[in-house]
């Protein structure tokens, strides 16, 4: 960030320009110097990516009720525009875990045709809330908000899987909520498929095998591929993507706008509110943690944009949400990225794969793929944070915990609305508890040479009050102070408060003030406002805190010099 003079001398930051915070990360990487060592590298990091890619892309999308091409698709394009547009230089965009409930749920209400628009509508507003520059704010979110709403929704995801990974045949539709479900479920047991069971352990020992003993091989996809071998090989009686969708388109379709009237734009709304509130958090969640691992920084309202323009993008494919992808964006700089060009390789390759491969994919079996979200949803469980949360304090592990309950059997906007105002309020009262105001009766001169502190500070008389005010005095701590300065019995001839320790005092805390200043002045007393910053003292007056009411002073020695002058 540039730094300015100002016309004291001193320096303040020059706040950054558009093209600062909304010119995308490819282009500082190509205008730093890109080189074919560079190209190598991403062309390798991004097919590393695009095979842990292939088979999450379409376990999620049938995960979340809709075809496994789609997801394909929201790779294909959201990947490749997240990284083309976006504002951080590693980030993998495509289908995530965390909205399978989301976007399930939409389907079922809405339909496909529903899904999209609403995917299209939660893009035009990320890309207004990052021209807003609200990507900004995203990180006040608290801390166990997110963990418990991440772990809510693996228990969800695990919970969607257990019909593939058990092979059940259900006497209807699958029930969306948690207790129906597992109800549905159980009574469904007798109908479990041995060979989908032994396929699904089978696929769930290889990737834990595989990322024990060869971390850097692709466990997923092996398993997949393994699985549908066998499946191949020994004919096996279990559902695979072939007999439940025809297999995977061979290549993109031609873009087209999703059919939308304004009754159905206002039925979908709230689920572009919840795509695009959820789409901004992971997305930002998971550029934090790319800069964490390579030491970088990303612009977060430039990369709200990209993952605006890249859920239009997707959906005028025919594609689902797209956001960054916590998991990929870690693999992609493991695997040596050194910049956006590695996403756009990874959507390439995907693109690839489906005008190959296609045909061979109509033999995975839906219970490997069942079984590699399963693994994914216990990965994204943050146990040990779950656990540490419940251990630091009681207002942390209520918002946990309301917000994991939620989640799991109420619905996740609402979770997110309620752990952050939970959150909020919890943060309100540590803040005021922080708040100290300490003082009383001044020391005579006396005592103040023989080196006696005890009191706040000096002076010549046991009729001068002196109080100081350390911490923000905003609402939440005005009935805390106001409870101690009221304690004051027997009226001072002078008083003097300290804000030389407060940062800031919003309007309740000086209208409260305002209250008590005008008792201590019906009893006589004369008040001194000492230290107030300019923001503090404008607030103080705005209330009516100006002379002659109150005379304000630069310290406490300079009021007291005052007092005694008089």
């Amino acid at each position: 960030m540039s730094i300015a003079s100002d016309h004291t001398g001193g320096h303040k930051a020059r706040a950054p320009s558009f093209t600062e915070l909304f010119s995308p990360k490819l282009l500082t990487v190509l205008r730093e110097g890109y080189g074919f060592a560079d190209l190598r590298a991403d062309a390798m990091s991004g097919l590393t990516v695009a095979i842990v890619a292939l088979p999450l892309s379409m376990a999620i999308a049938i995960a979340s009720g809709v075809s496994p091409g789609r997801g394909l698709i929201t790779s294909v394009i959201g990947g490749f525009l997240v990284s083309l547009l976006g504002g951080s230089r590693f980030q993998i965009g495509g289908p995530a875990g965390a909205f399978i409930v989301l976007v399930s749920l939409s389907v079922d209400r809405h339909g496909v045709d529903g899904l999209i628009l609403a995917t299209m509508m939660s893009g035009a507003m990320l890309v207004i809330a990052g021209y807003l520059r609200l990507g900004t704010y995203i990180k006040f979110i608290p801390y166990p908000v997110t963990v418990g709403f991440t772990a809510g929704i693996a228990v969800i995801i695990f919970a969607s899987q257990l019909r593939d990974l058990f092979g059940l045949t259900l006497a209807g539709r699958e029930p969306g909520e948690l207790i129906p479900k597992l109800t549905a479920l159980a009574q469904a047991l007798p109908t479990m498929n041995i060979s989908a069971s032994a396929l699904a352990a089978l696929s769930i020992a290889i990737i834990i095998v595989i990322k024990q003993w060869r971390p850097t091989w692709p466990g997923i996809l092996i398993a997949v591929v393994v699985a549908g071998v066998i499946t191949w090989a020994m004919n096996l009686p279990v559902e695979t993507i072939g007999t439940r969708f025809g297999g995977i388109p061979r290549e993109l379709p031609l873009p087209m706008l999703p059919a939308f009237s304004l009754a159905k734009m206002q039925a979908v709304l709230p689920d572009a509110i919840a795509f695009s509130l959820l789409g901004a958090i992971e997305s930002l969640l998971s550029a934090v943690v790319a800069d964490g691992m390579a030491g970088r920084r990303h612009r977060s309202n430039c990369e709200l944009v990209a993952q605006g323009f890249a859920n239009i993008g997707s959906a005028l494919f025919g594609g689902i949400c797209v956001t960054g992808t916590i998991a990929r964006t870690a693999t992609n700089i493991r695997a040596g990225a050194r910049g956006p060009v590695s996403g756009i390789f990874h959507a390439l390759y995907i693109l690839l794969f489906m005008a190959v491969a296609a045909p061979l994919v109509s033999y995975v079996p839906l219970a490997a793929l069942g079984a590699v979200l399963a693994v994914v949803a216990w990965n994204m469980a943050e146990k040990d944070e779950f656990i540490a949360l419940l251990k630091s304090s009681r207002g942390d592990a209520f918002v946990l915990l309301a917000t994991f309950l939620l989640t799991v059997f109420v619905d996740l906007p609402v979770a997110i609305g309620f752990g952050v105002v939970a959150g909020s309020f919890l943060f309100l009262h540590r803040m005021a508890e922080t708040v100290e105001v300490e003082g009383g009766t001044l020391a005579t001169e006396d005592q103040a040479d023989n080196g006696d502190d005890s009191t706040a500070t000096t002076d010549f008389r046991d009729d001068v009050f002196v109080f100081r005010i350390s911490g923000a005095f905003f609402f939440g701590a005005t009935a805390r102070v106001s409870t101690i300065l009221d304690r004051i019995g027997e009226r001072p001839r002078v008083f003097i408060l300290d804000f030389s320790a407060v940062p800031l005092i919003d309007s309740t805390a000086a209208k409260a003030l305002h209250g008590f200043v005008h008792k201590l002045q019906r009893s006589g007393t004369r008040i001194f406002f000492s230290g107030a910053r300019a923001s503090v003292r404008q607030t103080l007056a705005a209330a009516g805190l100006t002379a002659p009411v109150v005379s304000y002073s630069p310290s406490v020695e300079a009021a007291r010099a005052e007092v005694k002058a008089a």
